[in-house]
């Protein structure tokens, strides 16, 4: 890696850095993987074999970013898709009591839980509550919430998701 491209990157980086921040604040759903996502244009920016070619570097950069962000929520969009409300595998996680000798990590646990759920916008752990402790459908849910039927699963989707990653972290 020559010099004058890493140098080349780092004032691009020096002048642009928050602004690109700020651009992934806007694009994506998890605003603490912005900072990961900016670090990842400054190593692709790294990897371009021939700076001089750059026209303007700006908007090159900003492509590179746009590019990121999309293949960002793809990846989002694929895991949140791996992840559904009507799995037996889910409703049984859901649905198993705790044996005496686990009570301890079970008390654990739900405290993890309260607090990732709490982090869920409002509708969409209202739909959480309805679901797995009045066991409401779908559709009575979106009657209740003021949304079809089609956006209570997607807050489902969204929450269990969510917290299948947060408790993973927690732990």
């Amino acid at each position: 890696m020559g010099e004058p491209r890493k140098g080349f990157v780092e004032r691009l980086f020096a002048e642009h850095h928050r602004a690109l921040q700020a651009f992934f604040y806007r694009r994506i759903r998890g605003k603490s993987q912005a900072p990961d996502l900016v670090q990842e244009v400054y190593l692709r920016m790294l990897r371009v074999s021939d700076v001089d070619a750059i026209q303007n570097p700006e908007a090159y950069l900003y492509t590179v970013a746009a590019n990121l962000a999309k293949e960002h929520a793809v990846l989002e969009r694929r895991q949140l898709g791996a992840v559904s409300p009507d799995d037996i595998g889910i409703q049984d996680l859901l649905g198993e009591l705790p044996t005496a000798d686990r009570e301890l990590e079970t008390d654990r646990r739900v405290t993890r839980l309260r607090t990732v759920l709490m982090q869920l916008s409002p509708k969409c752990r209202a739909a959480v509550a309805l679901r797995y402790r009045q066991e409401l459908s779908y559709e009575e849910i979106g009657e209740r919430l003021g949304v079809s039927s089609n956006m209570v699963k997607k807050y489902l989707v969204q929450a269990l998701a969510h917290c299948r990653c947060r408790m993973a972290s927690m732990e």
